[in-house]
């Protein structure tokens, strides 16, 4: 094992004290007002970026820069391969920069964009276009792919999807979790919002009917995210089985021997999973902070 994947893999290790944990986003779910949580996250892991008085909408996008912050450091510390798993895992900050880039060019209100830095694929070039058909040539023209047409909608399924085929092919370790997610993206789009979903190269052709059928019909890296799931209105619960997965399966890489892509791959997912838990307990707090439960059942 290289040198460089051994400093790597002990940096992964030092970052993963950068979280709140369980209990500490706990705490800010039972925090009475956004300002008291915003107190409490700015003396913690997320102080880099949030401030007290800050909106909701910007406290969550605070804690998602500061995770982007933590996965450049990541992977400036990796050699290359490292540092290419870190950038395709980090695609979902990509991803959102192009939703909004979607929404202003469609002339809607649109969000504050994340700070790529080295983690960019192709978003100087696609921040640049300034049309949905420009857009769509750009997207084409890079790895995203192309998404099959320029309106709004297909263009921000494509990415998603072109995403987690991305993941999928690229970083071995995340292949299932990359799979399910692209398979409750779908199932998302098609059965509860109705509209039309753009062929994804991890999911096989389109199957007809309903979801059952769809499930039915999801090859096997991808089937285990809609296991049992018969009904649209409990896709919330699949996607909780599918971080609880990539829970359970990051830790498994953590604890193997030696060091290498692994445990890199199981820092960046606890990472993230830390961010959103402290995303869904500012949520809370910014409605009081009751019911604490309704957070342990999302944690």
């Amino acid at each position: 094992m290289s040198a460089a994947w051994v400093a790597g893999g002990v940096r992964a290790q030092a970052l993963l004290r950068r979280r709140s944990g369980a209990l500490g986003a706990r705490e800010v779910a039972g925090c009475v007002s956004l300002a008291d949580a915003q107190r409490l996250l700015d003396t913690g892991p997320y102080q880099r970026y949030v401030r007290v008085g800050q909106s909701l909408e910007q406290t969550e996008h605070a804690v998602a820069a500061t995770l982007l912050w933590h996965l450049r450091v990541l992977a400036g510390w990796q050699p290359r391969a490292g540092a290419e798993l870190v950038r395709l895992l980090a695609g979902w900050f990509e991803v959102a920069n192009v939703l909004e880039h979607v929404r202003s060019l469609a002339g809607e209100s649109s969000g504050e964009l994340y700070r790529l830095g080295t983690l960019a694929t192709a978003w100087p070039r696609l921040a640049a276009t300034t049309s949905l058909v420009g857009l769509r040539h750009a997207l084409a023209a890079s790895p995203w792919g192309d998404p099959g047409a320029h309106d709004p909608w297909r263009i921000a399924c494509g990415v998603q999807l072109g995403w987690a085929a991305r993941v999928a092919g690229g970083v071995p370790q995340a292949a299932a979790w990359a799979a399910g997610a692209a398979a409750l993206l779908v199932a998302r789009v098609r059965f509860l919002l109705g509209r039309p979903v753009p062929d994804s190269a991890l999911l096989g052709p389109e199957s007809p009917g309903d979801l059952t059928a769809f499930a039915g019909a999801l090859p096997g890296e991808a089937a285990w995210a809609l296991a049992d799931v018969r009904d649209p209105a409990d896709l919330w619960r699949a996607e909780e089985r599918w971080w609880t997965r990539v829970e359970n399966d990051a830790h498994t890489l953590l604890r193997g021997p030696g060091f290498g892509p692994e445990p890199v791959v199981g820092c960046v997912a606890l990472l993230a999973l830390d961010a959103r838990r402290v995303r869904a307990a500012l949520e809370l707090a910014a409605r009081g902070g009751r019911p604490v439960e309704v957070f342990d059942a999302l944690a």
